[in-house]
């Protein structure tokens, strides 16, 4: 699992002792878990009482992280191994490890046969939108804007998308090399979607 150093700056805050206390940690953990299942994000956590001799940009630092790591462990369905694991390089002890991990189960694991709650992380975020067609153009430069001999092609890319029943065109421009490099990161996406697929 890999984590931004963001991530893990604001994981490795959480996990010290002299940022969040023991008590402070627990209810952090619970309300970040709670705060991905409400419809009211996160506002609720930066004022619970028990957290409010934490500095809030330090807060907002930390739950953001917190809830970037909870949503990469349902993600990837980690195990307890994997979680204590990744804690430990982050400087948890072993009773914040075991604190995230039983908040982990009630929260997710234990839920996960018994109700649609477990569905809602897996709906959290922005779905893309459906690409119906897709055009394109090529063209020669010969002079950039600055006068100066370009002589490259470059192309000009139109994808007509489709929203929840609304198309919309997101065109742009790429030279060659950048088109390359699109349709070698659109394979392996392809592929990536192929072998979740076999799962």
């Amino acid at each position: 699992m890999e984590l931004s150093e963001c991530v893990q700056r604001g994981l490795q805050a959480l996990a010290e002792p002299s940022s969040v206390d023991q008590s402070g940690f627990q209810v952090l953990v619970d309300a970040t878990f709670r705060s991905l299942l409400s419809a009211h994000a996160d506002s609720g956590v930066l004022d619970l009482p028990e957290l409010k001799q934490v500095d809030q940009i330090l807060l907002k630092q930390i739950h953001t992280a917190t809830t970037t790591f909870i949503l990469e462990v349902v993600k990837h369905n980690s195990d307890k191994s994997t979680i204590s694991s990744c804690l430990e390089d982050l400087s948890f002890s072993t009773d914040r490890i075991e604190i995230f991990y039983t908040a982990y189960q009630v929260h997710v694991k234990l839920r996960y046969d018994q109700s649609p709650f477990f569905f809602s992380f897996c709906s959290i975020g922005r779905q893309a939108p459906h690409i119906n067609d897709v055009s394109w153009r090529l063209e020669y430069h010969m002079k950039n804007a600055h006068v100066n001999k370009v002589n490259e092609p470059c192309y000009l890319i139109s994808l007509n998308t489709e929203k929840e029943g609304s198309s919309e065109d997101v065109s742009f421009t790429c030279t060659v090399e950048q088109l390359q490099d699109l349709v070698g990161k659109l394979k392996d996406a392809a592929k990536s979607v192929e072998r979740a697929g076999q799962i």
